[in-house]
């Protein structure tokens, strides 16, 4: 059986986000604790060496089973992708991606982490995460995030002090939190080699709505600063699509970034029971999906950016997004 992944098939994929599967099935898998993903269980499905992460929902149009060793994913009871099932290290397949604090006291409509009131992992914690991470010899990245349980400086503080404790392991180096004025040259000379500041979005009335208490400008200030202390090809930000924004707003937000050297990632949005009420949130289509990567591959293409060769966090993994460099083929 020939396994296949085009880019409309995971586009689709990421257009629905979940399918419907028996949890026994599936093997060991953790909930995500950070985004907008925080609380749902989901897994990693791999086909033809391209990989989408799938929510496990009753609900969903399409539905997996087991064939042999093959994951069958059917729509219309028809088989629509054929993978496997691939095993995460922390968080994802082959990196240990760990959050700090799952908590936060900024308030984005469309993250359930503040109304979950999380736990605020010690280093002793995080620490032995990542040791038994790479006693399986399977690690190739640590990725570090973190939502804020009491100020934007403490968590930053405490994101160096992983990341020096961590360099002993000689695996490339992410973070993605909130930034500070210094936090780009602290965590580079800390051992870093690449930072995501997600803008989340660039409709500046969708952000006032959605992102109260965040400052954009300053944002955007601090993926410039850390252009200039990672380089280019390092720095990456996560722009959610479905808050309201037009894809003429996107495109000129990817652009405005990629000018910087900042790599744009695009994120389906997606609406949480917690936040029902609060914020309208319209998952992209698979159309609106392949449209926007095709967009996204062209502009880095003119800016001379590769998004194929980031070494840590979202961009490798490709779970949640496509990839522009990867995923198009």
């Amino acid at each position: 059986m020939v396994f296949n992944m085009k880019p409309e098939i995971k586009a689709e994929l990421i257009a629905v986000g979940a399918v419907d599967v028996d949890k026994s099935l599936l093997g060991r898998i953790t909930v995500p604790t950070a985004g907008p993903g925080a609380g749902n269980t989901a897994f990693f499905f791999s086909s033809c060496g391209h990989r989408v992460r799938l929510a496990v929902n009753e609900g969903s149009p399409l539905r997996a089973v087991m064939e042999g060793n093959d994951l069958v994913i059917l729509k219309g009871g028809t088989e629509f992708a054929r993978g496997k099932l691939e095993e995460e290290l922390v968080h994802c397949p082959g990196q240990a991606y760990i959050t700090l604090s799952e908590k936060c006291i900024f308030d984005c409509k469309f993250c359930p982490v503040p109304k979950l009131d999380g736990r605020v992992k010690s280093l002793g914690e995080v620490l032995e995460l990542i040791e038994n991470a790479n006693a399986t010899g399977k690690m190739t990245a640590i990725s570090i995030t973190s939502g804020i349980a009491e100020t934007v400086e403490k968590e930053v503080v405490r994101a160096i002090e992983v990341v020096r404790a961590v360099k002993k392991y000689n695996v490339p180096i992410g973070v993605s939190v909130y930034p500070t004025p210094d936090s780009s040259r602290r965590l580079k000379e800390a051992g870093a080699i690449e930072i995501k500041y997600n803008v989340e979005t660039m409709d500046r009335e969708v952000y006032d709505r959605v992102c109260a208490g965040q400052n954009l400008d300053f944002i955007l200030e601090s993926l410039r600063d850390a252009v200039g202390v990672f380089g280019r090809n390092r720095v990456f930000s996560n722009i959610i699509i479905g808050l309201g924004e037009s894809d003429e707003n996107v495109e000129e937000a990817i652009e405005e970034l990629a000018s910087m050297g900042v790599i744009p990632i695009l994120r389906a949005g997606s609406m949480h029971p917690l936040r029902a009420g609060e914020v309208y949130i319209e998952r992209p289509t698979l159309e609106r999906i392949l449209k926007l990567t095709h967009v996204l591959r062209r502009i880095l293409d003119e800016h001379g950016l590769r998004a194929d060769v980031s070494q840590t966090m979202c961009l490798p993994c490709t779970g949640c997004d496509m990839n522009p460099h990867t995923d198009l083929v």
